[in-house]
């Protein structure tokens, strides 16, 4: 029995509400080069090949988020620095706004917002052989990214972009919660995430497996805040998935002997943050897993 997840722990899925569901898939497809796998009363599931990544619900009426907590960006995570520039390259073709740009020292990514204004970061990570730590504490960082050279890596001869390459997975979800050291007790002490670094009062970033971060969270316009109405925009749900029937057991026990409310659902076992955020703990096997 450990009160670690398995090093192999992932994102998997996030699911979004939206108020125009064709709105939004023109934007998920022609502009961040998504595939729609499939699609039914009023939801639809994207991905990239035949994996799954972010799934679509159109909501019936809709009302204005506020400030509340929920999401504040998923992350596109594109597997080369060559990727992520047909990606940007993309959004210019489309002429879609994109909100700003960083270079993490872990990662070079670029954000934006989708048409409901879900948060939305598409990044490369840097080989983790050159990731610095500092007295064992792994160096991140908000640095200007040098966009002109990512360009550069497009290859001129071969200038059809055939969207977002197979092997693009979701990288981290990042949170706006109402309270940090509740949300650091809940990723690291029930769901076992490993606390990578804080950001003052105001931030936190957790992993499996010594990865930079698979979930962040902040208070940075959400303190005290309130879950977002069940008709906004926003954050249903995202997946953590685990690699075996034995890690979820784990798991489910942890959370459960610390008093924290699991319920059975047909994707897996959902879970609510202090917050009111929503995870969905899942298995994905080696022989499921893309």
């Amino acid at each position: 029995m450990t009160d670690k997840l398995h090093p192999e722990t992932k994102i998997g899925i996030v699911s979004l509400k939206v108020t125009d569901l064709a709105r939004a898939l023109d934007f998920y497809t022609s502009a961040l080069g998504f595939q729609i796998l499939s699609m039914s009363d009023g939801t639809a599931h994207l991905g990239v090949a035949d994996t799954e990544l972010v799934e679509l619900n159109e909501l019936d009426n809709h009302q204005s988020a506020g400030r509340t907590t929920g999401l504040y960006h998923v992350a596109i995570l594109v597997p080369s620095r060559q990727e992520l520039a047909w990606s940007l390259n993309q959004l210019i073709k489309t002429q879609t706004s994109i909100s700003g740009f960083a270079d993490h020292l872990v990662s070079e990514a670029i954000y934006l917002d989708d048409p409901d204004g879900n948060g939305i970061e598409i990044y490369r990570d840097r080989p983790q052989s050159e990731w610095l730590y500092e007295d064992g504490q792994l160096q991140m960082g908000t640095l200007p990214l040098n966009v002109d050279t990512i360009l550069d890596e497009i290859d001129k001869n071969h200038s059809i972009w055939p969207g977002l390459s197979p092997a693009t997975r979701l990288g981290h979800v990042h949170l706006r919660v109402s309270n940090i050291d509740d949300s650091v007790t809940f990723y690291t002490q029930a769901l076992g995430f490993d606390l990578i670094t804080l950001y003052g009062p105001s931030a936190g970033f957790v992993s499996a497996g010594g990865y930079h971060h698979h979930i962040g969270f902040n208070t940075w316009e959400s303190t005290a805040a309130p879950p977002p109405h069940k008709d906004s925009p926003g954050l249903k749900w995202f997946t953590v998935d685990l690699p075996d029937q034995a890690a979820l057991e784990e798991l489910i026990a942890r959370i459960s002997r610390m008093g924290i409310e699991v319920t059975k659902s047909l994707n897996g076992f959902v879970v609510h943050d202090p917050s009111g955020n929503q995870a969905v703990i899942r298995v994905v096997t080696s022989s499921s897993a893309p």
